[in-house]
């Protein structure tokens, strides 16, 4: 019995490295770690606690950001003193998040990842196009928040040949919703890039790839504002948060060179289509509808 306890404890580690590898491959090019796929996929196929999965995805969101972010700054497509200033923002709502985290039941969280992912998913559908047209049309107009912190940058379009600059707008709105932002990534564990990425590219009016790698490069520094309080509760499993986190440092780095290459277009669809699929899969776990075939 041994022996085939230990195949199968062998068999799951090798399944975990190759989901999280998979889910940081996907997340790191999409710039939202890999946290919102690893979440549903432990839960229901994994037949984990919600609150465990939860804690592993906290550790392999940290790992996806670490392992992620080098290719992008190369590639010049962060933003890091935007990264910086929303940052503030972020963690201060990570940190409230964790005080909520354990007074909501688990159907709830389901619910509220559904609703989530689904207006992520609307708001990125609305704006198709990177809006650099727009933005050099506004250049002359009053000196924005973004001038004021010289946060306007520019970044390589392999598409175009060129550097193409962009400029920070609204960051007061930006700010606010990254409140929220790290709010909801503490309840839930995924990262805060499902929600940073449509808000940077609405109210902040960035390009697709710029508010993916920004994306990426913050969500490591959220998520270890509230691993901490998830360790002291014992949700963080080494046994499976270990092999989490290595799938996720090997994936992020794949998906993050993947990023410099694909079209924004491409990453846009990509984007609702992901966004989409997984929303329709929490809001039926949410009412005990188990795809799995088994409840966790």
């Amino acid at each position: 019995m041994t022996g085939v306890q230990t195949a199968m404890d062998l068999s799951y580690t090798l399944w975990l490295f190759a989901v999280s590898f998979g889910a940081s491959a996907l997340g790191g090019m999409l710039g939202m770690a890999s946290g919102i796929f690893i979440v549903p996929i432990l839960t229901m196929f994994g037949h984990l606690d919600i609150h465990v999965a939860i804690g592993a995805s906290i550790v392999s969101v940290i790992a996806c950001s670490c392992g992620g972010a080098a290719p992008s700054l190369r590639g010049r497509l962060t933003n890091v003193r935007l990264a910086v200033v929303l940052e503030t923002a972020t963690t201060l709502g990570a940190l409230s998040g964790v005080l909520l985290s354990g007074l909501i039941p688990v159907p709830v969280l389901f619910f509220i990842f559904a609703v989530i992912l689904l207006l992520s998913a609307q708001q990125m559908l609305a704006r198709r196009a990177d809006p650099v047209a727009s933005q050099s049309a506004n250049a002359a107009g009053t000196r924005s928040w973004g001038a004021s912190l010289r946060l306007d940058s520019s970044y390589p379009d392999r598409a175009l040949g060129r550097d193409v600059d962009y400029r920070v707008q609204r960051v007061p709105l930006g700010l606010s919703l990254m409140v929220g932002a790290g709010l909801i990534s503490a309840l839930l564990g995924i990262g805060s890039g499902v929600l940073k990425i449509p808000a940077m590219d609405t109210a902040l009016r960035l390009p697709i790839k710029v508010s993916s790698a920004t994306s990426n490069f913050m969500i490591g520094v959220t998520a270890t504002a509230s691993a901490g309080a998830y360790f002291l509760r014992g949700e963080i499993v080494a046994a499976i948060a270990g092999p989490v986190a290595l799938g996720s440092v090997v994936g992020a780095v794949l998906g993050a060179r993947i990023l410099t290459r694909v079209s924004g277009d491409k990453l846009r669809v990509l984007f609702v289509v992901v966004l989409t699929v997984l929303a329709v899969q929490m809001l039926l776990e949410a009412f005990g509808v188990h795809l799995s075939g088994a409840s966790a």
